[in-house]
């Protein structure tokens, strides 16, 4: 097998924001981790972008916390908040005042922690789609 580093860890947070039901969901993090030993998790989001910052950063660290994809320490909360906002600084110019909704992934093996978030951005009927991608390293 060969070596997991950083874009395997990206390509898996990507692949779980991307899935379209719990059903996809649960199986490619089933497979992930079996085949890979990633661990991964995605969870659901939508609001007003500008006052959805914070909460976007909040809901990745407690589903990382709660899927057991990150421990219980200042360290790894700090690594997946990192990669939440770096995410999101590179949705931003396109969600700026619009509402927004999808799936944040997170995804991690061993040291490396990646953070995607796929959006839709709604302007009246027209949409936007848009992903953002943050890694961060962690002991």
């Amino acid at each position: 097998m060969a070596e997991i580093g950083s874009r395997a860890v990206a390509s898996a947070a990507i692949r779980i924001a991307l899935t379209a039901s719990r059903a996809e969901e649960a199986e490619l993090k089933r497979r992930l981790w079996e085949e890979l030993q990633i661990k991964a998790v995605a969870v659901d989001y939508g609001g007003e972008f500008i006052h959805s910052v914070g909460k976007i950063v909040e809901r990745a660290v407690v589903a990382a916390k709660r899927e057991g994809v990150i421990k219980d320490t200042h360290p790894d909360e700090g690594a997946v908040a990192g990669a939440a906002r770096e995410a999101i600084t590179q949705i931003m110019p396109k969600a700026l005042g619009l509402n927004v909704g999808g799936k944040i992934g997170i995804a991690r093996y061993r040291d490396h922690v990646s953070v995607a978030i796929f959006l839709g951005i709604g302007l009246l009927h027209l949409d936007e789609v848009a992903i953002g991608l943050g890694h961060r390293a962690v002991p």
